[in-house]
């Protein structure tokens, strides 16, 4: 297993995601997010949809998944909220480092 991870989040409304992004990181759940605007066509209930949305990438380390998982899970606005964790395979040592530190308690 590798020791850095993203964690990629969608949400409707990029204010809301922001918000909750602050929180992670003030929480040091994560040591940074990334916003950006998208465009998501899915299938839900029966239907295709073509809607704006927001994605958020975290950059954390593994132990911390579980809680940012619940977290979205008990504090998002969707029924399903996408939360997606893919590992980091290559980083400069420093910012390795740095991801490991900003995502550990204080």
């Amino acid at each position: 297993m590798t020791d850095a991870c993203a964690v990629l989040i969608t949400a409707p409304d990029a204010e809301w995601l922001a918000s909750f992004v602050r929180e992670l990181v003030s929480d040091r759940l994560c040591a940074a997010g990334n916003i950006a605007p998208i465009r998501s066509i899915y299938r839900w209930e029966g239907e295709v949809h073509d809607a704006r949305e927001a994605l958020a990438i975290l950059r954390t380390v593994p132990n911390r998944v579980p809680e940012i998982m619940e977290r979205t899970q008990s504090e998002h606005p969707y029924v399903v909220p996408s939360i997606i964790t893919m590992p980091i395979n290559d980083a400069t040592p420093e910012y390795r480092a740095w991801i490991i530190e900003q995502s550990s308690p204080a």
